[in-house]
């Protein structure tokens, strides 16, 4: 707004002449400030919430026994399996034994043969 509509005539004045515009309220004045915590109750119940995750870690649970007898069911037949083959491995490496003394013994005389009253095979 311009100075001279406010004052109704042209030119310039001085400002201590203009009358006084402020501000206010409206008439019957501002709609109330709603200040209160209203917090909307939208979504499950604390109970639904409750029960949905019991229900979620029982299943769990038993999906983790589930597997933990599956395991062990594989592990006992790897063990059975092992036993079973054991007498088998065993011999081999008696075998095996067998043949490495043999050829110590014959070392060892190959060794000794210059010695008199040399046993082969004895303890010194």
């Amino acid at each position: 707004m311009t100075e001279a509509m406010v004052r109704n005539k042209p030119g310039m004045a001085s400002v201590k002449d203009m009358p006084i515009l402020q501000d206010g309220p409206p008439p019957g004045g501002f709609a109330p400030i709603r200040y209160a915590r209203r917090i909307p109750t939208k979504g499950p119940s604390s109970i639904a919430i409750f029960l949905t995750t019991f229900g979620a870690f029982t299943w769990g649970m038993y999906q983790v026994g589930k597997g933990n007898k599956i395991r062990r069911a594989i592990k006992e037949e790897k063990f059975a399996a092992r036993r079973a083959i054991v007498p088998m491995l065993q011999a081999e490496e008696d075998e095996r034994f067998v043949k490495e003394w043999k050829k110590a013994l014959q070392e060892e005389a190959r060794i000794m043969k210059n010695v008199l009253g040399w046993k082969v095979g004895e303890s010194v």
